[in-house]
Parts: C-alpha cells; structure tokens; sequence
C-alpha cells in the first residue's frame, strides 16, 4: 500500500464541513472518499484529514492522507482527484510519504486566518469570505487582549464542546491583528485548535475592539472555572480559513 499526502484547497460555503457524515454525502471528506472509491473500484477508501472545519468554513492549506494499492504515478492520482472533484474543491499538491505518516496525529501546528470587513460599504466581491461589521474596531484594544491569549493555556471557555473529555489545554504561539484598507485580518497559529476555538476567540477580541470588554479581563477566561458563557459571540464561519498544517 502506498500512502499519500495531499493538500487541498475549498470553498467551504456550500459544504456541511469536513467530516462525512451519514446523513450527507455533502462533505469534504466524502466527496474525496467517492471520487477514490470511484478511482480504485472499491467500496471505500478511507481519508484522514489533518482536523475537521465546520460547515461553511474555508480551506487553502487543508491537509489529508489516504492509502492506496495502485501503480499509478501520484500526478495521475491528483489529476484523476481533481477531474472529479467539483470547482469549489481542488487538490494542489500530492506527495508519497512513509507508511506511518498520518495527517492528523502527526501534525505540529495550524495556522487559521479570519477576515473582518470593517466599514458600512457592503463587500460585494468578497462576501463568502468576511464577516461584515460595520462598528469601527480598536485594533490596540484587541491587540492588547490578544497578547492574554499567547502561551498554554486551558481554553474551556473558548469552545463550544461541553461534553468532551479530552484536554482543553492548547499553545498559541501567535495572534496577528493587521488592518488591510477596509479589512482586519486575524491570524492565529498554534499547536491546535478546540471544537468553534477561533471563532469564539474572534468573537471574543471583537468584543474588545467595541469597547464591550476590558482587554485584560481576557485573562481570566484562561483561569481554572471559566465557563464559554463568559467568553466571546461565535462569529460566522464564512470569514475562517485554514490556512496552513505544520508537521
């Protein structure tokens, strides 16, 4: 068995995430996993991606790993991949690793990016891809919050699954806020992200930026007991996109 590694690229407006799910073949994931089964006339081939997105979020560094026995080249395999795939999905690199490679367990680091247009001047061109708010933002504010947010920490209070037993402990290395004309641009990167983490934290340094929070309360959201009822709004998903896995 050969094992491959591809990066994908999406537009995650019309899609319900990336996790296949049995109720809709309406996934990222399954629409790879059918185009492969097609491909190899099997019943399933099995597509592990480095992390899943919600639905609606977009993807131009998602990674992904799958194992085939097939003698074709891997530009065959990707090109085979894309001929299939629908135009807001594409495959933009493949390579061949080692058997143990996994995308998800053997990822180091993500980086996420979210886009705000920051003016009452609607967004025509780009409105699949920003969250559109009006209200001016205090980019110092949010910087000086933000700047809470670097380090491990436990980040319960900035996701939106109770019932999970796993660690909520993550790493951010970095929290970048630049303003682009009429757009901010939040860049997080970290070692991984919880279930709706970004956006909570978005929702969480906007509120910062209004003037709604004092940024240096943001400390105690990472405090043993805080609770995601005093965290931040979730912002839309329509303004994320990964943009990069790190191994």
């Amino acid at each position: 068995m050969r094992n491959f590694k591809i990066i994908i690229q999406y537009e995650g407006t019309r899609y319900q995430g990336w996790q296949r799910q049995d109720t809709t073949g309406n996934t990222i994931q399954g629409k790879l996993e059918a185009i492969l089964a097609k491909m190899t006339g099997l019943d399933f081939v099995q597509v592990d991606g480095s992390g899943r997105t919600d639905a609606g979020v977009h993807a131009i560094g998602q990674v992904a790993n799958f194992k085939l026995d097939t003698n074709m080249p891997a530009a065959a395999v990707m090109d085979y991949i894309n001929q299939y795939l629908p135009e807001d999905i594409g495959v933009t690199a493949i390579y061949e690793m080692p058997e143990r490679f996994h995308s998800r367990l053997n990822a180091k680091g993500k980086t996420y990016r979210y886009r705000i247009w920051n003016t009452s001047i609607p967004c025509v061109f780009e409105r699949r891809y920003v969250y559109e708010l009006p209200e001016t933002l205090d980019l110092d504010a949010m910087r000086t919050a933000a700047a809470c947010l670097v380090g491990t920490h436990d980040f319960k209070a900035f996701t939106s699954n109770k019932k999970s037993k796993k660690s909520t402990v993550r790493t951010i290395d970095a929290v970048l806020i630049d303003r682009k004309g009429s757009e901010v641009v939040i860049t997080y990167s970290g070692d991984g992200f919880l279930y709706h983490m970004v956006r909570i934290l978005t929702g969480t340094l906007i509120e910062a930026g209004l003037g709604q929070r004092d940024p240096a309360s943001v400390k105690t959201l990472l405090e043993k007991g805080a609770t995601r009822d005093l965290s931040g709004a979730l912002v839309p998903a329509k303004g994320l996109c990964l943009v990069e896995v790190r191994y």
